[in-house]
């Protein structure tokens, strides 16, 4: 069953989406592929401490964290990735790992990778490892009001 928060959220906001079961997958680009998805329209949450405070990243599966970016992009000291035990009870209607992109619905400020903002629509987990959404880019970056950045870099 997907989030019901996001669910309740998106129908409130008459936002269109769609569902798709998949087999169980844990990291993004087994999502592309279980989903047969392109990896550059697979969207994948990453939670980042940026100067003592944490942050989702949006990105690509396709991309990794450029680290040195974020940083002279916000003018911050330091960006490291979160661990595990940082973020677990932030996200309490959630499977670890497979948090929605939608940090205004966790009080978490939300940046995305520029990259993601040339796709028509993004698919990413629904708080579950075998379930995701699929919904236009516009309409989530409307809801989420994003800070968009050059926040990834393309995965060799």
């Amino acid at each position: 069953m997907p989030l019901k928060r996001l669910t309740y959220y998106l129908d409130e906001k008459k936002v269109k989406y769609r569902i798709q079961k998949h087999k169980t997958a844990f990291t993004s680009m087994e999502v592309a592929a279980r989903t047969h998805t392109p990896g550059k329209k697979v969207a994948k949450t990453v939670i980042m401490i940026i100067d003592d405070e944490m942050k989702m990243v949006v990105l690509p599966s396709t991309h990794k964290i450029d680290f040195d970016h974020i940083r002279e992009a916000l003018g911050a000291g330091y960006a490291r990735l979160a661990t595990e035990v940082e973020f677990e009870n932030k996200f309490p209607d959630c499977e670890l790992g497979a948090m929605p992109p939608f940090g205004n619905l966790y009080d978490m400020d939300t940046i995305v990778s520029e990259s993601l903002t040339e796709e028509n629509e993004i698919v990413f987990d629904a708080g579950s490892h075998d379930e995701v959404m699929i919904m236009a880019y516009r309409d989530y970056e409307k809801l989420v009001k994003p800070l968009v950045l050059p926040v990834g870099v393309k995965m060799a």
